[in-house]
């Protein structure tokens, strides 16, 4: 079944919604989208029975738009594409989880609109920057616009490259999102943010710097460590599914 759409500042956002209950927003991280970050490792399966899932492709990624120019991937932009998805669903009110770059935009949420959620998971993010990768950015956006892929010598953007090809991205689309700066936290901003929040992470998650770190910069943040699990395979963790379960029911 098609997903619907709506349009969000003149960017056709795609989105799936699921289930019943309680609404929970999931924003997917980058070069991957809804159906690959939250559908194949079976959040919704577990969430609808109990919540009303929804979950947006971001701009740039999966059926929605994808701008070519670097300033539509503000953090900003990416926050009022959610924002603009509850509104358009006339929800006031939910849960909030975000992956990667997905928990970037919750985190800027969490700041910027706290009155729109209940509470907020962000895995796969880490205090210094958003990602460890964003170090070598430069690299990465070279190994997605590069023509002979053969040719990337650099690991990490070559692993890069290679899972957005998998999910048959845009890759222009991709490296103008990645070429928008949005690594830097302000610590008096995480200072005040009054909603409940749980970090998760994985022990082998290489690409993320800190996260014990970011969750002490939140008054009153979860910490759920997932042994064995790198910024990958965390994502379908059954105790990253149980304690995500716990928390919202909590709150």
């Amino acid at each position: 079944m098609p997903m619907p759409t709506f349009v969000s500042y003149g960017i056709p956002i795609n989105y799936l919604d699921e289930g019943g209950g309680d609404p929970v927003v999931l924003v997917h991280g980058f070069a991957s989208n809804a159906k690959n970050n939250w559908v194949e490792p079976g959040w919704v399966r577990f969430l609808s029975p109990r919540y009303r899932v929804i979950a947006l492709d971001q701009r740039g990624h999966g059926l929605s738009g994808k701008p070519h120019d670097s300033q539509s991937y503000d953090a900003r932009m990416l926050a009022a594409d959610v924002v603009g998805l509850m509104d358009h669903l006339r929800i006031e009110k939910a849960f909030l989880m975000g992956y990667s770059m997905g928990a970037m935009v919750s985190l800027v949420l969490a700041m910027s609109h706290p009155w729109r959620f209940r509470a907020v998971v962000l895995g796969g993010i880490g205090g210094d920057s958003a990602t460890r990768s964003l170090e070598g950015r430069d690299a990465i956006i070279r190994a997605l616009l590069i023509e002979k892929p053969d040719s990337i010598d650099d690991p990490v953007a070559k692993t890069f490259r290679t899972f957005a090809e998998s999910n048959r991205n845009d890759l222009k689309a991709l490296a103008a999102c990645l070429a928008c700066d949005r690594s830097r936290h302000d610590p008096q901003s995480l200072g005040r943010i009054a909603l409940p929040v749980m970090l998760v992470i994985g022990t082998r998650d290489v690409l993320v710097a800190n996260a014990d770190k970011l969750a002490t910069s939140i008054p009153g943040a979860e910490l759920v460590t997932l042994e064995g699990r790198d910024h990958l395979n965390a994502v379908g963790d059954k105790r990253y599914k149980e304690s995500v379960a716990k928390f919202f029911a909590a709150h």
